[in-house]
């Protein structure tokens, strides 16, 4: 699944700033879409998933109410809203996808090596 990140830039903080991931070669009905960030030296780190078939969603608990994950269907694309962005929140963002799993088990969501396709990262940085 090719992914194509866009929309990163520079931000001040307090601004929002809406990301988003194009995923082309078909049918995502198999896949969860992702979003992770990894900023400078420090592990790639989960923010949230949509899950393509049924547009549930999981958030990274630190995140969930400034970060919103969306879809739009009909244009294979994904979006993470960011709001009230600080200066802490800078960082290369990454979308990525894998396939979905059972409802269950969907703490393996937030497990940035079982995601088999990523994007080429975009890069938010929010001046303080």
């Amino acid at each position: 699944v090719p992914l194509q990140a866009s929309g990163g830039g520079l931000v001040q903080a307090g601004d929002s700033l809406r990301l988003s991931c194009a995923a082309s070669g078909g049918s995502l009905m198999s896949y969860a879409m992702g979003w992770f960030r990894q900023a400078p030296g420090k592990e790639r780190e989960f923010i949230a998933v949509l899950v393509w078939f049924s547009g549930r969603t999981v958030y990274a608990d630190s995140l969930k109410g400034r970060f919103t994950i969306s879809r739009d269907i009909a244009k294979n694309v994904v979006y993470l809203q960011m709001n009230s962005l600080q200066h802490e929140d800078t960082a290369v963002y990454y979308c990525g996808a894998r396939t979905r799993v059972n409802w269950g088990a969907r703490d393996a969501y937030s497990d940035h090596e079982r995601y088999g396709y990523w994007g080429q990262g975009t890069l938010v940085t929010v001046s303080s």
